[in-house]
Formats: structure tokens, C-alpha cells, sequence
């Protein structure tokens, strides 16, 4: 007992002398227990024959050190910021929007009338999506809930909806469909002034070029005219019906892209490209888009929701006052029918698809909803000028272009070249009864629906590029333009032979010969007279 006792008495007294040691007199300095195993470590390593004489040195020598490792720290100059830091506290204000001032109440109207925060359910719709496995982590959704939260507190909105998510190579675009409040769109407005007065300017411009060219009349004139200029549809009508948001990350501004010209959109069916997750980004491409990538999303937007919104039949129905109206017209707007009471699952997943119906409007090969005459001409022409029946036989005329109508069945959508261009199933088929009818789009891989009695809703994840049977291509360049009329005056000849010369010097020269015994028969009959 007495050796115990003795022994852990040693061992507390060892362990007091430790902590002694290990004392620091100052934060940034080193303890004497680090300063003797520095230099002990040194005198091992080393072994001189001196080290009585060199130990001395050696504490003179660790001590130095520690002042230079210390000093190396003070100066340090602070590391920037990860990109996943600054992302991180972009995103703890969605938990907490007041931390920025941000304003907690949504934008409301001048009378203050109350109205319904347009916010849906993102996480009833995740939920519903993640049965059939398809959608992007809880975590994430739950951050873009917020996001939309902040995009309704930010503008003046009626409606807003998660429309989907695209990929990107450095980074992704998170979409949100929303619809303004009737006028209170103030920057569309100011938007469409500053695009009149550019046009205004170019084509003054024109015109100052093509009087300065038209000066010379002897220079060749070239008979290439340009294609007619398809104007954009109108705010609130046809591909430009609603607003689009986008950001990389849930917590970043939103920015909100422009509206879709119909040369966007025909462009945009010829080419195949990746997005880079910046909007400002040269779309560099054959044939040639005239814009940027938040250009290219905005048209790969419009063509996916084109070909991918869909509805059980009954849910929309037309207004009453369109069904008197003229025959071919397109009808732009539907209601949502209060009398439909939902299909069944069974109805949903038949393979005919008979029970869909596509509630967004079809895109024309012109790049618009509602065809458009380019060689039409305004009134006021036709009431100046009196064309003759030759003239009105060279005005150029263009087909009109049709296609499917709204809330036409999704039957009939013509199938791919392997495959049909929908797939339907059910969420489980263990418990058919409680799952939901998921329906899969084939052109466009990524864009999904799901349906159960009421409740629907689609979403797009993907890259945002249409299915294709075979390696992409890019189409050939268009025939080049004759530079002239081909004629017998710019027809090229063969060079003449050296008897075809002689030939024709002989000829010249006996002509010349008859010409001036003519000559002197004429003299002489004069002398005579």
C-alpha cells in the first residue's frame, strides 16, 4: 500500500510539473515544455560532441524561430472567401430575410387591398415528385421554397411557380415562372420604349448608309433583299404569355431574363448547345444566334414549356365568349373549370394518352404563336397608293402557318423514330391505389407531370436539349448568290485560233480594198461630170 501510495504521488507531482511547463506566458508564444523538446529533438537528432557548450545556442535558436513563426501569422494577410462560403451566407438570409433590411410584408397595391401571398407548395409538390424518384434533394427544394418566398417580396406578383432546373458546365439555372400584377410591370414598359427607339436609330442609320451607296449609279447594285423582320409577341400574349426568373444558387438575385423574339427561337432550333450557367456569355454558333445565353435560355424556355406543359383534359376549359367566336382564330386564354372533379389513376396512365391535353401554346415555324403576314403592309399604304394588276402579281405572298390549337389532346403528338413520344406509370405499383400517375416526356428528356384527381404539376431537370435519334449536325451552309446575270454580254469566249486570226485580217483587209475601189469609181464618174 505504502508503494501505491508512493507511486501515485509520483505520478501527480509529474503531472503538476507538466502543466507548469506547458504554461504560456503569452498567447503567441511557445510554452518551456515546447522549447525543451525542440531543442532535446535537435540535440538527439544532431549529437554533437560539444553540447554542454551548444545548448545554449540552441534555446537562443528555437526561441527565434518562434518569433519568426509568430510574426509569419500576424502578417498573414486574410484568405479570400470560398465559393461555397459566399454561398452559404447568400443563403442564410433566406432564413432570416430581415438580416439584409429586406422588406418581411410582399409589394401590395396603392389601395392596400388584401390579397393571398401567391407562394405554392414547393414541398407538397417535392414530395409528390420524389415518390416516382424524380426532383432534387429536400434540402435544396426547401431553399428554393424560400427563394420564391424572396422573389414574392420583391415584385408585384399574381402568380409564381417553380418551373424547373437546367445544367449548366460551371454552374445551373434555378427557373421561376411568375406573372405581374396587371399594370404594374414597370420595367417591361420602360423595356419596350428603349427597343422602339433602337429600332428607330438602326433603321435610320440604313438609310443614311443606302443613300451614300446609291450616289455612284454606274457601281453594280446587289438584287440580295434581307429576310422580313418577324416582330416579338406582346407582353402577356403567345411565347411571351409570362415572366421568367433565374438564378444559379437559391439566396442569389434573382435576374429576370428578356423576352423571346421569334429569331431566338428559330436559332435556337438549329443549334445544340451546353450552358455555361452565365447569362452574360456569347452564344458563339452555326448558324449565327444573334444574343447572349440569357437569349438562348429564354427561347429553350419557351420551346420546352411549349412541348412539355400538360393538363388532364377538364381541368382548363375555354371562356364562354370564345366559343361564338370566329372560326381559325387562336385562342389564347382558358379558365380553370370549377365543375371538374378529377380522373382516376387508372384514366391517367392509359397508354393512348387520350386524357392530356397541352395548356401552353404551340410554336409556329415562324418563332410566334400567332402567325404573322411579313409582307403585309399597313393600312395607310393600301389607301395612298393604287397598284396596278402587274405590280399586285409581283407582291410577294406567304402562306399562313398553323398548328395544334390550345388544350389540343396529347394523342395526338406525332411518336419519335423509336420510341412514342410520352411514357406513363404510376408512382408504386405496390400500392396503386395511394400512388400518383407520372407521365414522362421523350423529346424532351427531363420534363415530367405528375396527376391525382385535382393535383397536377409539371417540372423540367435536365440540360435543356431536345431528344435526337442520332449525332447531332449542323446544317449546311445556303447555296452563295450569283454575283450577276448570266447573259450573252458577261458570257466568258474561247481565244481565237491563228487561222481564225488570219482568216479575219484577210477579211478586213478585202473589205478595205473593195471599200476604196468604190471610193475611186466615185471620183471618176464626178471628173466625168
Amino acid at each position: 500500500m505504502d508503494e501505491n501510495a508512493a507511486a501515485e504521488k509520483m505520478d501527480e507531482e509529474l503531472i503538476k510539473a507538466k502543466a507548469f511547463l506547458t504554461q504560456k506566458t503569452n498567447e503567441n508564444e511557445l510554452s518551456l515544455y515546447d522549447h525543451f523538446t525542440t531543442v532535446l529533438t535537435k540535440l538527439l537528432d544532431e549529437r554533437p560532441q560539444n553540447s554542454v557548450e551548444l545548448i545554449e545556442n540552441y534555446f537562443e535558436e528555437s526561441k527565434r524561430q518562434s518569433k519568426k513563426t509568430e510574426d509569419e501569422v500576424t502578417s498573414q494577410e486574410p484568405t479570400e472567401k470560398s465559393e461555397d462560403e459566399n454561398i452559404a451566407q447568400q443563403q442564410m438570409k433566406l432564413y432570416d430575410p430581415e438580416a439584409d433590411g429586406d422588406n418581411p410584408e410582399p409589394q401590395s397595391n396603392d389601395n392596400e387591398e388584401e390579397f393571398d401571398i401567391p407562394l405554392p407548395n414547393v414541398m407538397e409538390l417535392a414530395f409528390c415528385f420524389e415518390q416516382a424518384g424524380i426532383g432534387l434533394s429536400r434540402e435544396e427544394m426547401y431553399r428554393i421554397f424560400l427563394a420564391l418566398k424572396q422573389l414574392i417580396f420583391s415584385y408585384p406578383l399574381v402568380s409564381v411557380r417553380f418551373w424547373g432546373k437546367i445544367f449548366g458546365i460551371h454552374a445551373s439555372y434555378i427557373i421561376a415562372e411568375v406573372q405581374f400584377r396587371e399594370g404594374e410591370d414597370a420595367e417591361e414598359e420602360a423595356g419596350e420604349g428603349e427597343e422602339e427607339e433602337e429600332k428607330e436609330d438602326d433603321k435610320g442609320e440604313e438609310e443614311s448608309e443606302n443613300g451614300e451607296t446609291n450616289e455612284d449609279e454606274d457601281l453594280p447594285k446587289s438584287q440580295w433583299k434581307p429576310p422580313p423582320v418577324i416582330p416579338k409577341e406582346e407582353h402577356h400574349t403567345g411565347a411571351n404569355k409570362k415572366v421568367y426568373f433565374a438564378c444559379n444558387e437559391a439566396g442569389q438575385p434573382w435576374v429576370r431574363l428578356p423576352h423571346v423574339t421569334p429569331a431566338h427561337i428559330v436559332a435556337a432550333r438549329q443549334i445544340k448547345k451546353f450552358f455555361t450557367g452565365k447569362l452574360d456569355t456569347v452564344i458563339v454558333s452555326y448558324p449565327h444566334f444573334n444574343g447572349t445565353e440569357a437569349n438562348y435560355l429564354r427561347a429553350q424556355i419557351a420551346r420546352i414549356s411549349a412541348g412539355t406543359h400538360i393538363s388532364p383534359a377538364g381541368y382548363y376549359i375555354f371562356e364562354e365568349d370564345d366559343e361564338d367566336e370566329e372560326e381559325g382564330l387562336v385562342r389564347d386564354s382558358y379558365e380553370v373549370n370549377v365543375e371538374f372533379d378529377g380522373l382516376s389513376v387508372k384514366d391517367l396512365i392509359e397508354p393512348s394518352m387520350q386524357n392530356w391535353v397541352h395548356h401552353v401554346q404551340h410554336i409556329l415555324p415562324q418563332g410566334r404563336c400567332s402567325w404573322f403576314d411579313p409582307f403585309q403592309k399597313p393600312e395607310d399604304d393600301f389607301e395612298d397608293e393604287d397598284l396596278d394588276e402587274e405590280e399586285e402579281e409581283n407582291v410577294d405572298v406567304a402562306e399562313p402557318e398553323t398548328g395544334p390549337q390550345l388544350l389540343t389532346s396529347v394523342a395526338e403528338d406525332e411518336p419519335l423514330s423509336t420510341m412514342p413520344s410520352w411514357t406513363v406509370n404510376v408512382s408504386s405499383k405496390s400500392l396503386p391505389e395511394y400512388s400518383f400517375a407520372i407521365v414522362r416526356s421523350n423529346r424532351w428528356p427531363g420534363a415530367f407531370v405528375f396527376s391525382k384527381g385535382k393535383k397536377f404539376e409539371n417540372i423540367y431537370i435536365g440540360y435543356g436539349h431536345k431528344y435526337q435519334a442520332e449525332n447531332y449536325s449542323p446544317p449546311m451552309p445556303p447555296t452563295a448568290l450569283e454575283e450577276y446575270a448570266i447573259g450573252p454580254d458577261v458570257m466568258e469566249m474561247d481565244d481565237p485560233s491563228v487561222e481564225d486570226e488570219q482568216a479575219l485580217k484577210k477579211a478586213q483587209e478585202e473589205a478595205m480594198r473593195a471599200a476604196e475601189e468604190m471610193d475611186g469609181m466615185d471620183d471618176d464618174e464626178e471628173d466625168d461630170d
